[in-house]
């Protein structure tokens, strides 16, 4: 074989052979990077870094004054950024204005223009985008429609009640079709019954548009129900970041374990075995890293404690108080050792069968391998 023939073969033996790809990561729909925000010498965020995937429903939660609302007003360029980048789609957006920004806002306010009808109030966003009045009118009849409101359109503000309003600056923020929607506390300022209908509406939207969304709130209830990941923040930083499931049934720190719903706290010790000891009890539970003779804090929600009759993992409590709690009765009980309190979230028909009242002596025990425990760091 002549040395054309070698190279020929060469070359066709490369083009033949298949290199492995490496598969790349989706790019997410926001990139924030090392995100640092000062108010004078007050630090609001500190070194926040979070990913936002396409069509992922987020919720920030958090105390008051965490730094929540300020990430919020980060992302949509209402705040300036002190160091870190806000990406995008890929693209970088820290020094770009709110109006350089793909995104809609609804705020907890409404912020309708009192003056405008409701069509008039979805169509601003659209108007001097050099689009015929055709095109706007069928798009507010579309976006009233998508939020329920198709017969409002003539109404003012002022003659549509509060939970119909949201809807309207719901319908305000989509009608541009945004690629992104921001959400600030939206329904705190509704009540209850009003505030659990909007959250199936929104996320029901949401789902149909496949549309990114970020959303604050101080209300868990809605975080645990709206959101596909919850973002737990306190003291300008973020805590934990997980599903709903995640972040409930497994906290990474006793402050996401405090925060998020209810909780008792009982101090116990870890055991050779890696369980745990409260009160000379053992409880069915892993100790999550704490050594043997270690101290430890263990967290138990109300509904896993239950009844139960005199055994290993039984301890003996007093009925302290009873209250009505609608599906189920919040019971106060105080264990017989420590003195230590304890809120347990009993069935009516248990109690009922037990024929249990407020002074009478019981016993409780806790769900199996339920209970999160964090090692106390002064043992």
């Amino acid at each position: 074989m002549d040395f054309q023939d070698d190279l020929g073969f060469g070359v066709a033996r490369i083009l033949t052979t298949r290199v492995p790809m490496t598969p790349t990561a989706p790019t997410p729909h926001l990139d924030l990077s090392h995100l640092t925000k000062r108010f004078g010498d007050f630090t609001a965020l500190r070194d926040i870094s979070l990913r936002v995937e396409e069509g992922e429903f987020l919720c920030f939660v958090g105390p008051s004054g965490c730094g929540k609302t300020t990430l919020l007003r980060l992302i949509a360029g209402l705040e300036t950024v002190d160091e870190g980048r806000v990406v995008q789609r890929g693209q970088d957006v820290t020094a770009l204005p709110p109006a350089g920004r793909d995104f809609g806002i609804v705020f907890q306010s409404y912020a309708l223009f009192p003056n405008l009808t409701v069509a008039r109030n979805v169509a601003y966003g659209l108007e001097g985008k050099g689009k015929c009045r055709s095109e706007i009118a069928a798009r507010v009849d579309e976006m009233l429609e998508l939020v329920g409101l198709p017969d409002q359109k003539a109404k003012y503000p002022s003659q549509i009640s509060g939970g119909q309003q949201q809807r309207v600056a719901l319908a305000r923020a989509l009608a541009p079709e945004p690629g992104l929607l921001l959400l600030d506390e939206p329904l705190s300022a509704l009540d209850a019954k009003v505030r659990e209908h909007l959250r199936h509406e929104i996320r029901a939207v949401q789902t149909r548009l496949g549309l990114t969304t970020v959303m604050v709130t101080h209300d868990q209830d809605e975080a645990l129900q709206m959101a596909d990941r919850i973002v737990v923040m306190n003291a300008g930083q973020i805590e934990q970041v997980g599903t709903p499931t995640e972040i409930y049934k497994r906290p990474a720190t006793r402050f996401v374990a405090d925060f998020i719903g209810d909780t008792n706290w009982l101090t116990g010790m870890c055991r050779a075995d890696g369980e745990i000891e409260i009160e000379g009890q053992v409880l069915s539970c892993q100790a999550h890293g704490a050594r043997s003779g270690q101290g430890v804090h263990v967290g138990v929600r109300p509904e896993d404690v239950v009844l139960a009759d005199a055994g290993n993992e039984t301890h003996a409590a007093t009925l302290e108080d009873l209250r009505f709690r609608g599906s189920f009765a919040q019971c106060h009980l105080r264990l017989a050792h420590s003195g230590q309190t304890l809120v347990a979230h009993l069935p009516h028909d248990v109690l009922d069968q037990q024929g249990v009242a407020v002074g009478d002596a019981m016993g409780v025990a806790f769900r199996p391998n339920r209970a999160v425990v964090f090692a106390n760091s002064l043992s």
